[in-house]
């Protein structure tokens, strides 16, 4: 199988949705039209843009992620064109942007409905003119790259609504995907769950876990409000908390359950309360909103209303206790990358100094 191929079977499932995006994928590849993917959260917008590029002859050269929703205005330039030395204060160096860094290869645009109208408008100028300028430069630079964009939003709305530019929408939108929501296709539920099951296991280097009938039938009766990646989330917790290497209906019907017991709205209208596995650590929602429901006082608002940065650092802090310290298991638990666990330790003044005491122990469950 060429590795491109292999990177498509990665898009697992045996529903109509996943033979037709695999088609489409194939359809698509070939060209360097611009690539819309539209859907909900946790429906696997990413793994269909990084298949088209590996099945593409850009495959060879890099695909290059960009999340919208974390860019700072002033700095939108220089992350996406690139600056030269001495542009500005602290730039110590030459940066070739993220357009030069994909050059050759596919720019994936996540998230592209949050980009600020006036951000819209010089990613536009770089795609109709294939060319960046650097900050601090006057000279641009021709570039080679396919777009790729995803959202959660309806784009169309937005452009009705003066929210999103109409000429970069039909930029972008040359060909659109659209990604299906988990409940609406529960016949890749089994395959998926045994396909990440294995996965996980091969990354922690453990015995690979027996999925039960009774436990197949629990997941499939459940709606995945949070999709594909809900479904691997609670994978994961399965196999840290699970007694051995057999995952039983009891015991994924009990993670359920308290995964609903999170989501469940407050009887008093007012926010979300959250349980907690022992020693406070919290899952199942947004860490931070976890948080807030954990650390709140019972009564109003108060001298003692914790700030959100102040709820952060003490999840944080909870979390890296609760896993002895160790930074990769804790940026599991908290759905970030490492790097970015290791960021939010710097900015909110954590000592994550001390020895690594490994794993929880086997004898805690959710």
């Amino acid at each position: 199988m060429a590795p491109a191929d292999a990177d498509v079977a990665q898009i697992v499932g045996d529903s109509d949705w996943v033979r037709a995006i695999r088609r489409q994928i194939a359809c698509v590849a070939g060209c360097s039209s611009g690539v819309l993917i539209t859907g909900a959260n946790g429906t696997g917008k990413e793994l269909i843009a990084r298949s088209i590029h590996a099945h593409s002859d850009r495959a060879p050269r890099p695909f290059i992620p960009v999340d919208c929703t974390s860019f700072v205005s002033e700095l939108f330039p220089s992350h996406m064109f690139g600056h030269v030395r001495g542009a500005f204060t602290g730039a110590h160096y030459e940066s070739q942007g993220c357009f030069r860094a994909a050059h050759g290869g596919t720019l994936f645009l996540d998230e592209i409905g949050e980009l600020a109208p006036h951000l819209q408008a010089k990613l536009l100028r770089a795609l109709e003119e294939k060319a960046v300028v650097p900050v601090g430069s006057t000279q641009p630079i021709p570039v080679d790259v396919r777009i790729i964009a995803a959202t959660n939003r309806q784009l169309h709305e937005d452009v009705r609504a003066g929210r999103f530019r109409r000429d970069l929408y039909y930029r972008l939108n040359v060909v659109e995907l659209k990604t299906a929501p988990l409940k609406d296709r529960p016949e890749d539920v089994e395959p998926l769950a045994r396909h990440f099951a294995a996965a996980l296991c091969r990354e922690d280097g453990l015995p690979l876990a027996t999925i039960q009938p009774a436990a197949l039938d629990v997941l499939r009766g459940y709606p995945w409000p949070g999709n594909v990646r809900e479904l691997r989330n609670v994978l994961e917790r399965a196999r840290l908390f699970s007694e051995g290497d057999v995952l039983t209906g009891e015991f994924l019907s009990r993670l359920l359950d308290d995964g609903r017991s999170h989501a469940a709205p407050a009887t008093d209208g007012g926010p979300i309360r959250a349980h907690a596995l022992p020693d406070g650590i919290l899952t199942s929602q947004p860490a931070v909103d976890q948080a807030a429901s954990a650390c709140r006082p019972c009564g109003g608002a108060d001298a003692t209303w914790l700030s959100l940065a102040e709820l952060k650092r003490r999840h944080i802090h909870k979390t890296l206790e609760y896993t002895g310290y160790n930074q990769t298991a804790a940026a599991k638990l908290l759905e970030v990358t490492p790097r970015v666990l290791s960021r939010l330790i710097k900015e909110h003044g954590i000592d994550a100094s001390r020895s690594r005491r490994g794993r929880p122990s086997k004898d805690r469950s959710p």
